[in-house]
């Protein structure tokens, strides 16, 4: 299983940027999204960009990764990573004004 991993770019050359990962800072292939800005987001797969992604999406995926790392610690409340899931369900819009 390869898991896409959100890196933030500090310095982008042509064709590789030096981005800042999780826990340290990473030389990621550019091919797939041509060069970004400073600050861009881009979800990456073995150390090459598949992705520009927003910055909530990043903070979302960081956080389920670091879910992960907590179970692997032994860690049970999870409340602090998922925290858009602690609310009542609701059905989306489009559901809700539907007639039968």
């Amino acid at each position: 299983m390869c898991l896409g991993i959100p890196v933030q770019v500090l310095e982008c050359g042509e064709f590789f940027a030096r981005c800042q990962g999780r826990h340290e800072e990473l030389r990621i292939d550019l091919s797939l999204v041509g060069q970004q800005p400073v600050g861009t987001w881009l979800l990456c797969f073995l150390d090459a960009a598949r992705e520009v992604i927003p910055a909530e999406r990043a903070f979302a995926i960081n956080a389920a990764l670091a879910a992960l790392e907590a179970v692997g610690s032994g860690e049970t409340n999870f409340d602090a990573f998922f925290a858009d899931l602690n609310r009542e369900p609701q059905l989306p819009e489009f559901l809700r004004t539907a007639k039968p």
